[in-house]
């Protein structure tokens, strides 16, 4: 995989934890580096434990947020925004991106994935199906 830079936006959930689960041994293998920005750690806090996929207690996603502030990069969105976003309270998801430079930005969100053409942003399965081994 050669040390892509990924970010993780809402792909903390649909990647990490629900995608293919060899990206999260990518990532723990250091064959990937993780970017992450507060507020996607805080949004992990505040979606996941409604999502009735995820088996984890609201206490662990607490916990797995705290141990990605020591674990994965953490980078503070830039504020310009980009008027081609469908939703604008993903304008702090692309932020992040956008100040990470990340090689991918890996989502299930259809809004920020709308925008694949202009960046390089893709699902847990097609970043896997493109950099799995």
């Amino acid at each position: 995989m050669n040390g892509a830079q990924l970010l993780m936006a809402h792909g903390v959930s649909t990647g990490l934890m629900s995608g293919p689960p060899a990206i999260l041994s990518a990532w723990r293998e250091g064959e990937v580096d993780l970017v992450l920005s507060r507020y996607i750690l805080d949004e992990m806090v505040r979606v996941l434990p409604r999502l009735p996929r995820i088996t984890l207690t609201a206490a662990e996603i607490r916990d797995l947020a705290d141990s990605f502030l020591f674990m994965a990069e953490i980078v503070d969105p830039s504020t310009e925004p980009d008027e081609a976003l469908r939703d604008q309270a993903d304008q702090p998801v692309l932020g992040t991106l956008r100040t990470a430079q990340a090689d991918y930005l890996v989502s299930g969100d259809k809004d920020l994935l709308a925008l694949g053409e202009r960046y390089p942003i893709v699902t847990p399965t097609i970043f896997w199906e493109r950099h799995g081994h």
